[in-house]
Order: structure tokens, then C-alpha cells, then sequence
């Protein structure tokens, strides 16, 4: 049987610096964290829902220990993988758990039909995959902002991102017995530019695309600042959009 091959759209290398370095700045005070938290609030806030309170679980793309502590207080043993360290596209070095948590880690690999398998392999029986990840909804802002930096030339900037059809299909493709995927927007408005970009590179969301687009240059960033400066509102900021999709799956 011929080996399937995935396509490499994402830089394993370029993804693993990547958070490396999210979690080098994630040490800083000011360090922007809000898609994380929300994130982690609403794991919780299912798992209180389905009253699931005791077993073990593996965490994945956690940058801190505040999700750890409150998964403690309710029973769990918790384990945390780095995601620079940690191989998603294959099998899970762990003992079955019962709980498998993903933040902000699927949307940036090559193989997520693969990886989801791995993770329901990586569950007891009736076990709970919660994996979270930006949508095809997320970054409106950031894209015309830099399709106008790249004037004529547009360059491969920003990821290509699923919805909750194309999402509601990997988690059956991956076999869990129960599935659901829902979303929510998340809003964040910005006095400029610099704190935008800041704020995704704290985040571990820039750009790991195989293909690397080429730099912006001087005009490019005044051409992206003005079209920055063009969205303001009366107040003064820029608002930008994450879609969050939320994968449920029980094995």
C-alpha cells in the first residue's frame, strides 16, 4: 500500500521556536495572554458542566500553571507536554488518560486528521478530547491590513484556517463516538499597530507557514500602519476578531 503522503504547509522548526518563545515572553508582566485564558475558562466551565471532576489528564499548549491548579483542586492528576518538545502528528508517549486538553495547538499542523487519532488513542474508554484552535473566522483585521502592505504582490502571511463543518468531520474521521464542535468570537481592540503584532508573537500565533513570505520592508509597514491608522474607530482603536472553535470528542 502506497504511504500517504501529508503536505507540508507548516515549519515544525519555525512552530517550535515559535512557542519557545511564547513561553520565554509569557514570563514578562505585561505579557498578552487573553485568547489562552479565555481559552482555559472555558474548559473548565465545561468540564464543571458535565461534572467530570477526578482522573488523568494531559494538557497540551499551556503556557501557565493556572489551569493546572484549578484541573488539582478537582481531582486530577495533570500532566503538561511543551509543545516544543511534543510530537502531535504521532502516537502520545503517555499512559492512557482520561482527559486530553489542546489550546491553540491544531491549527498549525500538517496532519490534524492524524494527530486527532492519536489523541483519541491517547484516551481511556470514555475519555474527553478538548482541543481549541482558531477558525476560519479569526484575523479579518490582519488581513487587510497586510494584503495592503503587499500592494501588488501579495504575500502567504496568514494561516489557512477550518471551520466547524471541516472540524465536525475530522473529529469523525478520527473515530470519537461523540462529537461536537461549536464557536465564539472573541473581540480585541488595539491603539496600534506594533501592539497588535506584539500580542500575536506573545501568543505563539505568527506565522510558521512553510513557505516563507518575504519581509515587509520599510514601505510595507507604512503601508500597513496606514491602513492600520484608516480602521480607527471614533475612539481611537482597532478591533480585532479571533473565532475560537471548541472540538468535543469522547472515545
Amino acid at each position: 500500500m502506497e504511504e500517504r503522503k501529508v503536505p507540508q504547509i507548516f515549519d515544525k522548526v519555525r512552530r517550535a521556536a515559535r512557542w519557545k518563545r511564547a513561553e520565554a515572553l509569557s514570563d514578562a508582566e505585561d505579557s498578552a495572554d487573553f485568547l489562552r485564558e479565555d481559552m482555559q475558562e472555558e474548559v473548565l466551565e465545561r468540564l464543571d458542566f458535565m461534572r467530570l471532576r477526578e482522573g488523568r489528564a494531559l494538557l497540551l499548549g499551556v503556557l501557565n500553571g493556572g489551569i493546572v491548579r484549578e484541573l488539582e483542586r478537582r481531582g486530577f492528576e495533570v500532566e503538561m507536554q511543551r509543545i516544543a518538545d511534543f510530537d502531535e502528528e504521532q502516537p502520545y508517549p503517555v499512559e492512557p488518560c482520561d482527559l486530553v486538553v489542546s489550546l491553540s495547538t491544531l491549527d498549525t499542523l500538517n496532519d490534524l486528521p492524524g494527530a486527532l487519532i492519536h489523541a483519541r488513542n491517547a484516551l481511556a474508554d470514555n475519555g474527553l478530547f478538548i482541543g481549541q484552535m482558531t477558525g476560519a473566522g479569526s484575523l479579518p483585521t490582519l488581513r487587510k491590513i497586510m494584503l495592503a502592505a503587499d500592494g501588488d504582490r501579495p504575500a502567504p502571511r496568514i494561516h489557512p484556517q477550518i471551520d466547524n463543518r471541516a472540524a465536525t468531520a475530522l473529529l469523525e474521521r478520527a473515530g470519537f463516538k461523540r462529537q461536537v464542535v461549536d464557536s465564539r468570537n472573541l473581540k480585541v481592540s488595539y491603539r496600534s499597530f506594533d501592539r497588535m503584532i506584539a500580542d500575536l508573537r506573545e501568543q505563539a500565533l505568527t506565522s510558521v507557514l512553510q513557505t516563507k513570505a518575504p519581509p515587509v520592508g520599510k514601505s510595507g509597514l507604512a503601508r500597513a500602519q496606514e491602513a492600520f491608522d484608516a480602521l480607527k474607530d471614533d475612539e481611537g482603536r482597532v478591533t480585532e476578531t479571533f473565532e475560537i472553535l471548541t472540538l468535543t470528542g469522547w472515545r
